[in-house]
């Protein structure tokens, strides 16, 4: 969704002409982006598009060449990883990144800590106000295991966990931070058919009753053009269509960026 000149009211993320260069590499070239308020989009395009790398500007981990990025009215540009976290973007990776020897519980108490009041002084004595404000973590970190239906695995270790609930608990940990805007990059891999349908249901589930905008780089394109309500495309760092899936589905730029003016119907792999 390309943004318009000084129209920020109703949008929860917006990128505006972000190049990013790796010395004579541009892998994206003056791309604008914009995530309305409770929206879900996603990002597609072939391998090398440049999707994981734009994903890296908007949340900190690469410093854009050029470009801004925001988040609602406030500009994060080129702020570290958990400061834009903290203010409200959270992301899943691509390769699982949890703590396999701490519990599903801990896994998301973690994410609570930058909200959190007490101080070093107040943890080491364990004041009664600290041990309340532990308390209400812990019963928060559970209801949102219940919520991403892993509530039973709370007390179990990240590493023992099912590859899919693993992948849930992720979400989890990232919903603990509070986001406005929650990024999910590939988040379907290694999901069968049926528990890739039972995502998409999820989340629609966590747009709707969390109240957060989402953002997807997804593979199976099936689940972007049933999730999405909007899809933006990129080939070789460059922004070459956005639009409803209908518009995508039938979008010549698009088959031919994954296909080749030559091939046959259907989508390539996402990267």
């Amino acid at each position: 969704m390309t943004p318009q000149p000084g129209t920020t009211v109703g949008e929860a993320l917006r990128a505006d002409n972000i190049t990013i260069k790796f010395g004579g590499l541009v892998a994206v070239d003056n791309v604008s982006f914009v995530i309305p308020d409770n929206g879900i989009v996603s990002l597609i395009g072939p391998n090398g598009a440049g999707k994981t790398t734009f994903f890296n500007v908007l949340t900190g981990l690469y410093k854009a060449t050029s470009g801004r990025v925001s988040l609602g009215d406030t500009d994060v540009s080129g702020l570290a990883p958990h400061t834009i976290a903290h203010m409200g973007l959270a992301r899943t990776f691509q390769n699982i990144r949890l703590f396999n020897l701490m519990t599903a519980e801990e896994n998301v108490m973690v994410a609570m800590h930058s909200h959190m009041k007490s101080g070093i002084v107040s943890t080491i004595l364990r004041t009664p106000a600290q041990r309340r404000e532990e308390a209400q973590a812990r019963d928060t970190a559970r209801e949102l295991l219940d919520f991403v239906g892993i509530g039973k695995t709370a007390e179990e270790y990240a590493r023992n966990l099912s590859y899919g609930d693993q992948r849930r608990l992720e979400v989890a940990r990232a919903l603990a931070l509070r986001p406005r805007v929650l990024l999910l990059d590939e988040p379907t891999a290694g999901m069968n058919p049926q528990e890739s349908a039972r995502f998409v249901d999820f989340v629609h589930r966590v747009r709707d009753e969390r109240k957060v905008s989402v953002l997807l780089i997804e593979h199976d394109m099936s689940v972007v053009m049933r999730v999405s309500e909007r899809i933006t495309v990129l080939d070789r760092g460059q922004n070459i269509a956005e639009g409803s899936p209908d518009d995508i589905r039938n979008n010549q730029r698009v088959v031919e960026a994954y296909l080749g003016k030559t091939g046959t119907d259907g989508y390539g792999s996402d990267e």
